[in-house]
């Protein structure tokens, strides 16, 4: 298969505004892509070489990548180095560089005709594969080499989506539910089937693995995939409430209470005495926290397992739990050992997935918690969440109040009827979120995606004066508009935002995203921010919610604020969802009605 149908398509998505024909365009690529092939093409079209939790990357930097182009151009590196500081887009650069004839080659001198090589898709991904590999002495100019000789056969198009790819910013966006649909119709016929293949891709996410099997063997060909210890599942997700009756109402009068622990999520996969650590966002995070893997190596009683906790900093001097922002500090490549020193971790675990063959996650959330107690052996490092079974109001206020006292961000109410299995990947009313400060008025934060962005002014200009932010509706698989954020930020936060967001800039709306507002700059929804406000807000300008309360309003969250805290944990698909909102300004509401 051409590279070139793949780099054509990727130019009529990236052109595209609607979200139902960039579905159709996936559709089509799909049907005429080759079943030898299939998983190439979904990897690339997703930006990547194999699913994040492999933890493959290309280990290629921007001074790196134009010092390819320059050798498969011919050209300047001051030049191409001026080039990119006008045009903030490497791909760009390659593809006029690239579009200009070479002079002076001896072979073009005599007349001899000195086209490329035709690239294959094939040949694309492998040499990418080659490329992220490549280590040890002299592999950043093996790195080089690679790259440049695919440079020198592309077409300016096709050089414009390698380099894109190569430096991880590929600008399409296309989420993993849109390939989803796109795979649900291309090989089932309907996009009724989606729901049956995302279960398979919540227990094996690396959606190159399932459209090869889709390709070769159908849809009956899902059914051989199961639990694998070593891939993870996608993780389950809570809705939130800021009124203690109505938790409890939707709990049936009685739920299992457990703190909300302010650190990082963790799945926890264990084969004898292989340790493998992923975060919410399913990357392998193991190397970050070898004393995690320590303590889950001695601790759990088990030859397979897979279990979930909150990895929480711990001051070494006074034991007290540290805030998320602390853990961050583990998230580096070098000096491990000294951090690991510094904010040690303690893992409270909190569900059990899988163990021995058995997978627990089809089992009510009771069974799933003594199976925990059962497997694990409590000690230094490793503990399990508290919790507590609560069938009244006023226990779970007390509960909710040993929480903050214990330094934990609130508590999660979770559901113990029959029906409290895990849900991989979804919201539900199962598992309920009770925070700190989810009391009336909007003193909680949200986490927002950015979408878009307006040029400052004074002060600001040079930078951005505010964001434009939004939820995240997983009904449509979309992003609407909530607030427009200026405040909070700090002059570090101006300076360092427009790198941040620079990667993720697009020439129009994204298809995902639902906008009143019309920005100075449009980004791809990837970046997720805290933000604090006064309150909620009906507001006709923005479209989170938009109907579900009032006919001719959405949602606005009223004096927005950044908190200082970059979610770079949570994908945009994880951000506050519009129901969440949407629940948060009915029990704001009803403060308002009782005062």
């Amino acid at each position: 298969m051409k590279y070139s149908i793949l780099a054509d398509l990727f130019e009529r998505i990236e052109n595209t505004t609607k979200r139902i024909e960039m579905t159709a365009l996936l559709v089509e690529l799909f049907k005429k892509t080759p079943s030898d092939v299939v998983d190439l093409v979904v990897y690339l079209t997703q930006g990547k070489l194999r699913p994040d939790y492999e933890g493959v990357e290309l280990g290629l930097g921007e001074k790196l990548v134009m010092r390819a182009i320059t050798l498969a151009s011919g050209g300047s590196l001051k030049d191409i180095e001026n080039m990119y500081k006008k045009l903030g887009d490497l791909g760009l650069v390659a593809e006029r560089v690239l579009a200009t004839p070479k002079t002076g080659s001896i072979l073009s001198f005599l007349g001899i005709d000195e086209s490329s090589r035709e690239l294959t898709v094939k040949r694309v991904y492998n040499t990418l594969l080659k490329i992220a590999k490549a280590s040890g002495e002299g592999a950043q100019d093996a790195k080089i080499s690679l790259l440049t000789g695919l440079l020198k056969d592309a077409s300016p198009k096709e050089a414009k989506y390698i380099v894109r790819t190569i430096i991880g910013k590929l600008r399409l966006g296309i989420a993993d539910m849109t390939i989803l649909d796109a795979l649900a119709i291309a090989y089932g016929g309907l996009k009724s089937y989606r729901e049956y293949i995302e279960r398979v891709y919540n227990i094996h996410p690396d959606l190159g693995y399932i459209a090869k099997v889709l390709a070769t063997e159908g849809l009956d060909g899902l059914r051989k995939i199961k639990i694998t210890v070593g891939v993870p599942l996608q993780p389950m997700l809570a809705e939130r409430l800021n009124d203690p009756t109505e938790i409890l109402s939707k709990m049936n009068g009685e739920c299992l209470a457990e703190f909300k622990y302010d650190g990082e999520r963790m799945q926890i996969h264990k084969n004898g005495d292989k340790i493998l650590l992923f975060s919410r966002r399913l990357e392998n995070i193991t190397n970050h926290y070898p004393d995690v893997c320590e303590v889950a190596r001695k601790h759990i009683k088990a030859k397979e397992a897979i279990v979930e906790g909150e990895g929480v900093a711990i001051n070494p001097d006074t034991g007290e739990m540290l805030p998320f922002q602390e853990l961050m500090h583990r998230r580096r490549k070098y000096g491990v050992k000294e951090a690991m020193e510094k904010y040690p971790v303690t893992i409270f675990l909190f569900d059990c997935l899988y163990v021995d063959g058995e997978d627990f996650t089809v089992k009510p959330l009771p069974e799933r918690r003594r199976k925990l107690e059962e497997i694990v052996e409590t000690g230094e490092g490793i503990q399990l969440a508290e919790a507590k079974f609560i069938k009244d109001l006023k226990n779970l206020e007390l509960f909710f109040e040993e929480a903050i006292t214990e330094g934990c961000e609130g508590i999660m109410c979770k559901s113990i009827g029959p029906q409290s299995i895990y849900q991989m990947g979804a919201r539900g009313w199962l598992w309920i979120k009770y925070k700190r400060d989810y009391r009336g008025e909007m003193t909680d934060t949200v986490d927002l995606v950015v979408v878009g962005a307006f040029h400052g002014r004074g002060r600001r200009a040079g930078t951005y004066g505010a964001l434009l932010m939004a939820a995240y509706n997983p009904e449509t698989d979309t992003f609407q508009t909530v607030c427009k954020v200026g405040s909070g930020f700090t002059d570090e936060d101006l300076e360092k935002l427009p790198e941040i967001l620079k990667p993720y800039i697009i020439p129009h709306k994204h298809p995902r995203v639902e906008s009143k507002m019309d920005a100075d700059v449009w980004l791809v929804p990837a970046v997720v921010l805290e933000v604090i406000g006064a309150e909620l807000t009906l507001s006709p300008l923005h479209t989170c919610a938009y109907g579900a309360i009032r006919e001719d309003a959405g949602l606005a969250i009223r004096f927005p604020r950044f908190t200082g805290r970059y979610r770079f944990d949570k994908s945009p698909e994880q951000a506050t969802t519009i129901t969440e909102l949407i629940e948060m300004f009915k029990g704001q509401r009803k403060k308002h009605l009782k005062g």
